[in-house]
């Protein structure tokens, strides 16, 4: 299996989410602020994805060596610093998580549980069972699970698989619907959720994504099994999705019928 193999049998999970209804929904901004209020813990896990490939393919530990693969290195240290500490639309040094919680802040949507959340959460010893003990509605429980299952396999051909085809290859799709959906508010109605979505858009489109497969192949290096393994954690990821996508439509859905005034 190569990685050609890999893209065309995953074309229909990602035609399901091109086409998602969710984008339909999204046609208000109580809409975008519903999805936000879910979407901000895929922000968050993301950057437990990212960390476990710098660990692996970076050198972070001492005393200092030199990686196996530099060209690696230097990718997943790239999407770390831009990542970790981008500058915002205003030239701040923030995080891609932070600038999100900021644009949630600006859309009025509620960043308080997340943040609820995250004060529990003390380490990779008892993630799992913070995340069964919080809050969060049934498909965002599994797609954190599942996040932290792959991270905890310590396999870095599942982690990059879960990162590229659950994530970075998958946003620019996903965001440029978005963007098609909130600029009937005006271009400049919500800079901060402008100026991230815009952003990711250009890193994960012209940069990240094209990286990221380039990543994979190195990992599996012809390895069979683990271009089997490669296939399914990109299809699990990517049902996980599809799964959170349906929950956070079902749910616009239901607060607009609640919101319909009866006559």
């Amino acid at each position: 299996m190569e990685i050609t193999a890999v893209e065309k049998a995953l074309l229909p999970l990602r035609e399901q989410l091109r086409s998602h209804k969710l984008y339909k929904n999204l046609d208000t901004l109580e809409d975008v602020t519903y999805f936000m209020e879910t979407h901000v813990y895929a922000v968050w896990d993301f950057m437990s994805l990212l960390k476990a490939l710098q660990i692996g393919l970076t050198c972070t530990q001492l005393p200092w060596k030199p990686v196996k693969n530099a060209n690696t290195a230097r990718f997943i240290n790239e999407i770390v610093l831009e990542e970790e500490t981008d500058r915002n639309e205003l030239g701040v040094n923030r995080s891609h998580f932070e600038m999100y919680l900021d644009a949630m802040e600006e859309v009025g949507a509620d960043s308080n549980n997340i943040l609820r959340f995250l004060n529990k959460v003390q380490g990779m010893d008892c993630i799992q069972d913070t995340i069964d003990n919080s809050e969060l509605s049934f498909a965002a429980k599994e797609f954190l699970r599942f996040t932290f299952e792959v991270i905890e396999s310590n396999e870095l051909h599942k982690i990059a698989a879960a990162f590229t085809f659950g994530r970075e290859e998958l946003i620019p799709d996903m965001f440029l619907k978005i963007i098609d959906n909130t600029s009937k508010e005006g271009p400049n109605a919500y800079p901060k959720l402008s100026y991230y979505l815009k952003r990711h858009i250009e890193l994960d489109g012209d940069d990240h994504g094209p990286l990221s497969i380039k990543m994979i192949v190195e990992l599996c290096d012809g390895d069979a099994v683990k271009w089997n393994e490669v296939l399914e954690i990109s299809k699990k990821s990517l049902e996980c999705r599809i799964n959170l996508w349906d929950e956070i439509s079902e749910g616009i859905v239901d607060q607009k019928r609640f919101a319909e005034p009866i006559l």
